[in-house]
């Protein structure tokens, strides 16, 4: 990760269901050490959340994946994090070797039951497999300079 180039109050998170299990990993750092959660990370300068959250599962898990629908939103006054349901791609999961300690295929049955599972996870996975679609990225032509800019909506 170069530092220098975070964005320290913007993270996200993807949410990779593949045949009825989920992808996790276990991390090795700070509040969640040991425990698995879903990948993702902070949003480097110049990045979209989109691209931030493709970066960051394909560096933890050796997983390719495609955001989708925008599953879940945490902020407070100084930072927030966007989580997506994501849709697996290519690849064979494995560790980075430095965030996490190891990658896995969960059945989601089992990740809502564990104790090393943290809530947020929990909660993510179940918004991830309701069947309810979230918000999606609806298109749309902005007249301001700062594009690109991203609208997510109910459809």
């Amino acid at each position: 990760m170069n530092r220098e180039n975070t964005n320290w109050q913007q993270s996200v998170t993807g949410v990779v269901i593949r045949e009825g299990k989920v992808l996790l990993a276990r991390h090795t750092y700070g509040a969640g050490k040991g425990r698995l959660i879903v990948p993702g990370g902070y949003v480097e300068q110049g990045e979209t959340p989109q691209e931030a959250v493709r970066r960051e599962i394909w560096e933890e898990t050796g997983v390719r994946a495609e955001p989708g629908p925008v599953i879940g939103i945490r902020f407070n006054m100084n930072d927030w994090y966007v989580a997506f349901a994501a849709e697996y791609v290519e690849g064979q999961a494995h560790s980075d070797g430095d965030e996490n300690s190891e990658v896995v295929w969960m059945d989601t049955e089992e990740a809502l039951a564990r104790d090393d599972v943290p809530d947020l996870t929990k909660k993510l996975i179940a918004c991830a497999v309701s069947g309810r679609e979230g918000l999606c990225q609806i298109p749309f032509q902005s007249s301001e300079r700062h594009a690109p800019y991203s609208f997510y909506g109910v459809r």
